[in-house]
């Protein structure tokens, strides 16, 4: 799909598609509502925003449609999918995915959901550091961070979608 598709399809074959970057109706119906976009940067920008101002019950909500890192998704949906390539550093080293079982279990305990984090482009080594990590931050910045993992991670998959776009550094 390129701009021009995106910009004139009708609502209702956009919505799953923008519901697979960010499963928040608010978020989606933002970026759906504030087309046509000029260009790949406006829409962009659309996204970054309504991400950055999800409420700690929708980022709540959008952490439902994230697997545990680690967990091989099941299915074909266009989440799996992605979830799949996005994770695909985890590989099937079992020590890998022991030690990411056992940090999941602990992150889980600790704070009442599942660990997030935009996986694309880290090492099985460095999920582990950041989840180690993590487990030190309080419930405040947790929330924080979790809410920045889940914007870069609607992002990441907004270009997916699209694949002429690049995410902004």
């Amino acid at each position: 799909m390129n701009l021009d598709s995106f910009n004139t399809a009708p609502p209702d074959r956009l919505r799953p598609v923008l519901a697979a970057c960010c499963d928040v109706p608010r978020w989606v119906d933002t970026v759906l509502t504030s087309r046509p976009y000029a260009d790949v940067d406006a829409l962009l920008k659309v996204a970054d925003e309504a991400a950055r101002a999800l409420t700690t019950d929708e980022v709540t909500q959008a952490l439902a449609a994230h697997p545990r890192i680690g967990d091989r998704p099941q299915g074909d949906t266009t989440e799996a999918n992605w979830s799949r390539t996005e994770q695909s550093a985890v590989g099937n080293d079992p020590s890998v995915r022991t030690a990411l079982a056992e940090g999941n279990q602990a992150y889980e305990a600790r704070f009442g959901q599942v660990f997030l984090i935009c996986a694309t482009g880290l090492t099985a080594p460095q999920i582990l550091t950041t989840l180690t990590r993590r487990l030190t931050n309080t419930p405040t910045a947790e929330a924080a961070e979790v809410h920045e993992e889940l914007r870069k991670i609607a992002l990441l998959r907004l270009t997916k979608a699209l694949p002429e776009t690049q995410v902004p550094a």
